[in-house]
């Protein structure tokens, strides 16, 4: 029975990969061995196998025993124990969420219902590393895939609207936090109906700009704001990392030979853990939009249309339509009249499943096939 290893499984996007195997009841057909960066001893979780003690994750002794390796733990520790563990001589397959690995020539990025055909022909070839992408790219590939697929897309941008989650479990506490605060110091306006607006308004803007307002994590006020910054600057283009990442990955996730110019702005909102996105897409030719419609409905079978009223969008078209679930609807979409072959359209998805731990558990998936 192949072994498989699991680090970072208590994170964010290490929990919500257990719950969802434990969902599809994914625990079968393999022995899992849990480790730990801080509970060493302790017992691990209980996956139909009775607990056991947890394993130390920097043991790459321990490791290179194991046939697959499973990671949520973060690129601190990919840097330290991959390239241990391939000096070591370890051939196994390491299936991992951060973006350590990403852009290695020797590493194929995960987005099986878009990318299966690169995936298989990188498991014929022999690579073992597969690493979950950017959450905002997968997202939108899951949207719109079904027009690359189609080498329809010229060129695009994509402006995002990011959720706390992209930044962590400490970022999702502290807007958590912030709300609360505005809430309670506008409280006694709220509660007198006769309170003149301006006076609400500026309650909150002087709360907001107060030096208690808690913002050590973002760096700066994000409820009832937003922060159009998210990543380190790339000196050479004046875009962020985040920004970079939706041409550099986008192309490599398709195997593209010829990149597909791909640019925008990303911006972290006030939403707790769902990304969206508004896309200028330049097509290749200029097709009606219910042929546009129907190659966007083909992207995956979790792509949902919304239709483009005010009262399907307002329904299905946000992060409170789609947070904890697997549909990534798009919707608004229509013709621009910047010039023939313009179409616009409008995503949201669930960061914490497309956008990080179900590529991965997909990828688990197939590798034990593969192995047979």
């Amino acid at each position: 029975m192949k072994k498989v290893a699991f680090i970072g499984w208590r994170g964010m996007v290490g929990s919500v990969l257990m719950d969802r195997m434990r969902e599809e009841k994914d625990f079968t057909g393999f022995e899992p061995v849990f480790f730990t960066t801080s509970q060493l001893g302790q017992n691990g979780p209980d996956v139909g196998f009775g607990p056991a003690p947890l394993c130390d994750a920097f043991d790459t002794e321990k490791l290179s025993r194991m046939d697959i390796i499973v990671t949520c733990q973060g690129s601190d520790h990919t840097k330290e124990v991959h390239p241990k563990l391939r000096s070591m001589g370890w051939k196994g397959y390491w299936i991992d969420a951060a973006s350590a690995l990403r852009m290695n020539e020797d590493s194929i990025i995960v987005l099986d219902p878009v990318n299966r055909d690169v995936i298989d022909r990188g498991l014929a070839s022999g690579v073992k590393d597969y690493i979950g992408g950017n959450c905002t790219v997968s997202l939108m590939l899951m949207a719109i895939g079904g027009l690359f697929r189609e080498g329809l897309v010229e060129w695009l941008t994509s402006m995002t609207y990011q959720a706390a989650s992209g930044a962590g479990a400490k970022n999702m506490r502290e807007l958590v936090e912030q709300m609360n605060i505005i809430a309670k110091g506008a409280g006694p306006l709220l509660e007198n109906p006769s309170s003149a607006i301006l006076d609400l308004d500026r309650n909150v803007s002087e709360t907001i700009r107060g030096g208690a307002f808690p913002a050590a994590n973002f760096g700066a006020p994000l409820a009832g704001s937003l922060i159009p910054w998210i990543d380190s600057l790339m000196p050479e283009t004046g875009q962020t990392r985040e920004e970079w990442k939706g041409y550099s990955e986008t192309n490599k996730i398709l195997g593209n030979a010829a990149p597909v110019p791909i640019d925008g702005i990303c911006v972290r909102v006030g939403a707790m853990r769902c990304h969206s996105q508004g896309f200028t897409i330049k097509l290749k030719k200029d097709l009606h939009i219910d042929e546009v419609t129907a190659i966007i409905a083909r992207s995956s079978k979790w792509t949902k249309i919304i239709g483009n009223t005010k009262e399907e969008t307002l329904k299905g078209l946000s992060p409170a339509a789609v947070s904890g679930t697997l549909t990534v609807p798009v919707g608004r979409i229509r013709k621009m009249n910047i010039g023939p072959g313009y179409v616009a359209a409008f995503t949201s998805g669930d960061q914490l499943l497309w956008g990080a731990a179900e590529p991965i558990r997909r990828m688990l998936k197939i590798v034990l096939d593969h192995l047979g």
